[in-house]
């Protein structure tokens, strides 16, 4: 037998090479291993988002929902925040996907695919799937399924819409009868419009002395009424808009107060909106932190002395500045850039200025809640803008930075639950074969 002794330099190539094959084997099984735990740990990051939001701890600073409170406390992408909500609570009636999710085995990008389309009946399959196969194959799956489910989704449409009718016809007596079948949107506006119209008349017609402890209002049968209601659709249309105002002043809602009762102060009674109702006195601070104001003198009797101009309380060129500057609303967590306000910190009837750095961006439900919610807004010296709850508590204006964690803190945790966890526990099961996509859906759909 011949022996070929090996140079010392080729001797110590291999050893290089074998220590570098071990060093990658030892980082494979590290990532693996820690990718398991991070699986698990996210289950159990779920199961407190879950309780977190049924017990709606995230209401107190004013935010909007648990999605915001996670975006503005720990930091996750708004989108983000809201599928983790989403499939936490998705979670809850899907007990095997919950188990194989808690020890480890698949991980968040799977079970938020599969948590779209799962149910107590198919979550077997779905997670069979998630086991032996990429998160391409289980997304390709459940957008696969989906397909089929809006196309027959869709085909039912079509029938409903190919199935919309109105006739009608003269009875004996000269009355027309109609009969009519709508889909259902076309049904969710006809009942609405004549809704609002039978309330409208029914306000108007019926007077103040039916009405007494004991019995409801005297009114005719609410099918006449709907019958009325449909002959005024009708009229509308032949009538055509209004021409006592133009088109824009037809869509304003027009509040009558005074100077008295828009101070912090103010002791002026409610205010009035014109086609009836009233308001307190803070709702009409707020309504007019950003509106047109109308100077409007009147007798002690009521009747009009002088009518000035409206105006703009936030000119448009400041607004456009304000917005570059701002973005949107400046209340802490919210993320709303449309359908904004501009709040005057020190409001412009308690002799506030309309300047830049007495104005700030909120959104809708946040300025009602500066207003007549008890938050408060003040600015310093500094230009900084600090907001209080309704305690006055000073509300962070973002995440605590605290390190809470590691990765041995993380391990100890999993297994002091009695998850055991190996560098080949979330090992995706596939061997290369090609998955048959018709057949999987298929599979699912017989589970219905």
């Amino acid at each position: 037998m011949t022996h070929t002794a090996l140079a010392p330099f080729e001797t110590a190539h291999l050893e290089r090479a074998h220590r570098r094959q071990a060093r990658i084997e030892l980082l494979e099984n590290q990532i693996t291993e820690l990718a398991a735990h991070i699986h698990a740990a996210t289950y159990r990051l779920l199961e407190l988002i879950r309780e977190f939001d049924q017990c709606e701890g995230w209401s107190g600073p004013g935010l909007r929902s648990c999605a915001h409170w996670l975006n503005w406390k720990c930091g996750i992408g708004l989108g983000a925040a809201r599928e983790k909500v989403r499939v936490a609570h998705a979670l809850k009636a899907l007990p095997n996907i919950s188990d194989t999710f808690r020890s480890g085995e698949v991980s968040y990008s799977k079970v938020r695919a599969i948590t779209r389309v799962a149910t107590p009946d198919n979550e077997n399959d779905l997670l069979m799937i998630a086991r032996h196969g990429t998160t391409a194959h289980v997304e390709r799956l459940v957008r696969n399924y989906r397909k089929v489910k809006r196309l027959e989704a869709l085909e039912k449409d079509n029938v409903r819409h190919a199935k919309r009718e109105l006739s009608w016809y003269f009875d004996d007596d000269g009355s027309l009868v109609l009969r009519g079948r709508f889909t259902p949107e076309q049904g969710a506006v006809i009942t609405k419009a004549l809704e609002s119209i039978m309330d409208k008349d029914f306000k108007q017609h019926v007077p103040a002395a039916t009405f007494n402890d004991q019995t409801q209002p005297e009114s005719e049968p609410i099918a006449c009424r709907r019958a009325d209601a449909l002959v005024q659709m009708a009229e509308g249309h032949f009538a055509g808009p209004s021409r006592e105002c133009s088109s824009g002043d037809r869509y304003l809602v027009h509040v009558h107060t005074d100077i008295e009762t828009l101070k912090v102060d103010g002791e002026g009674a409610e205010a009035e909106i014109e086609d009836g109702g009233c308001v307190s006195a803070e709702t009409s601070r707020r309504l007019s932190c950003d509106a047109g104001v109308v100077h409007w003198l009147e007798n002690p009797d009521g009747k009009p002395l002088s009518v000035g101009r409206k105006t703009r309380t936030i000119p448009p060129a400041m607004r456009r500045a304000l917005k570059r500057r701002d973005g949107g609303c400046r209340f802490p967590g919210c993320t709303c850039t449309r359908f904004v306000d501009a709040h005057h910190i020190k409001h412009w009837a308690d002799g506030g200025e309309t300047r830049m750095d007495n104005l700030i961006l909120l959104c809708r439900r946040h300025h009602r809640l500066v207003h007549e919610g008890g938050f408060g807004i003040q600015k310093d010296a500094g230009e900084r803008v600090t907001f209080t709850d309704p305690a006055g508590e000073v509300i962070e204006p973002g995440p605590e930075t605290r390190f809470s964690g590691n990765v041995f803190t993380l391990k100890a945790a999993n297994h002091q639950s009695g998850i055991h966890i190996t560098p080949r526990t979330g090992e995706c099961r596939w061997l290369g074969e090609r998955m048959d996509d018709d057949l999987a859906v298929l599979g699912m759909l017989q589970k219905e």
